[in-house]
């Protein structure tokens, strides 16, 4: 039986490799994503690290020249070009009578008018109220001074935090989106292919004809698992090769954490994937058949895959985590992002996991074979 799935296996393969369309479908989604995160993420980390200029409208602004000295170090500038919308929505007014009531060491009225509903002011007013409110805090501590009053009375608190993450471990949400998009690798990789092989076969009337031969249906089901599981798994690689390379290039460094792709990584992300590999090829397999057509089949399958997608989403925002780490694929991904960040590894969890992954592999390819005994399901009735 071995040797007979061995030929099988190789009949597959070559009959996958035939087709470069499919296999480069599924190998440009490895290639390019962890590609275009990199890119998306240096621009996010060089508009966190170094915010652009800010101009507002600033009225009455000679009367606290200081209070706008303050704000130009804080790169928010102001300007008089009216072609600007953004000076239309933010407005700073200083009250008239700021000099007398800084003079007599009264507050100082300073009037914020902005919309806050509009999502794309936000982060522009909450940078100009971070701003205010620091030179609030640093007049206040002056005006104790002047009157001989050490300014640290009014810290009830001396608050001292020892962070005992590594670089390695503070990467959170990012970590999070790495792993997942790995593990959608193993299941876009080689989904063309899943669907060519079966609704493909069946249309093209090559299932018959293989089904003719003396062989039994649950050996074609796990050959055809094992064949779109290895282009699967061939995603992966190329996909942890070009994240080790592209990650490299990311500046990690400047949020003060970083994500490193070590060979001991890859070696663990490979035995952690190979179980979900099987698990997906014959899932896709088992949906494929269920459809009549090569089309239905391909929205079959991309509206099952929103499940494994759902999970790794749950495990990369870090919701409902003690109980989700328990389901397989959440697992596997969460002791993914446990390995990276050099934590001990859950391995209750993985070990409880694995084995359900591979129980699905087994119920799938049996489900499978069952259904290629049915003509209905081979002619496609």
């Amino acid at each position: 039986m071995i040797n007979l799935l061995k030929v099988l296996y190789k009949k597959e393969i070559i009959d996958a490799s035939r087709d470069k369309r499919s296999v480069m479908a599924g190998l440009y989604y490895a290639i390019g994503t962890p590609i275009a995160m990199c890119l998306l993420l240096s621009v996010l980390l060089q508009q966190l690290t170094s915010p652009e200029g800010l101009k507002i409208t600033i009225v009455n602004a000679e009367q606290a020249p200081s209070l706008v000295a303050h704000l130009n170090a804080n790169e928010i500038q102001s300007t008089n070009d009216k072609n600007d919308e953004l000076l239309k929505s933010i407005t700073l007014n200083i009250s008239d009578d700021y000099q007398k009531n800084m003079r007599e060491g009264r507050p100082a009225t300073v009037t914020l008018i902005a919309d806050k509903s509009n999502d794309k002011l936000g982060k522009h007013i909450n940078r100009i109220e971070k701003a205010l409110a620091s030179y609030n805090a640093e007049v206040a501590s002056l005006r104790l001074i002047s009157r001989g009053i050490d300014p640290s009375i009014m810290r009830t608190l001396a608050v001292e935090t020892h962070d005992e993450a590594t670089p390695d471990s503070k990467g959170g949400m990012f970590l999070g989106i790495a792993t997942l998009s790995i593990i959608l690798t193993v299941f876009y990789a080689a989904m063309n292919l899943a669907i060519d092989t079966s609704a493909g076969e069946r249309e093209r009337n090559s299932l018959s004809l293989l089904l003719s031969h003396p062989l039994s249906s649950l050996q074609i089901v796990l050959a055809k698992s094992a064949a779109i599981a290895s282009f699967s798994m061939l995603g992966l690689v190329i996909i942890l090769i070009v994240s080790k390379i592209t990650y490299g290039l990311v500046p990690w460094q400047q949020l003060g954490f970083s994500i490193t792709i070590t060979p001991a990584f890859m070696l663990f992300c490979f035995a952690v994937c190979l179980p979900i590999a099987l698990m997906s090829a014959s899932l896709q397999v088992f949906v494929s058949f269920m459809a009549k057509s090569f089309k239905e089949a391909q929205s079959y399958v991309t509206m099952v895959l929103f499940i494994p997608m759902s999970l790794s989403m749950i495990t990369t925002y870090d919701i409902a985590t003690d109980i989700i780490q328990w389901v397989p694929i959440a697992a596997q991904q969460y002791a993914l992002i446990e390995f990276i960040k050099g934590n001990p590894l859950p391995v209750p969890q993985l070990v409880l996991s694995t084995l359900i992954t591979l129980i699905l592999f087994s119920v799938f390819s049996f489900l499978s074979s069952r259904m290629l005994k049915s003509e209905k399901v081979v002619f496609g009735l």
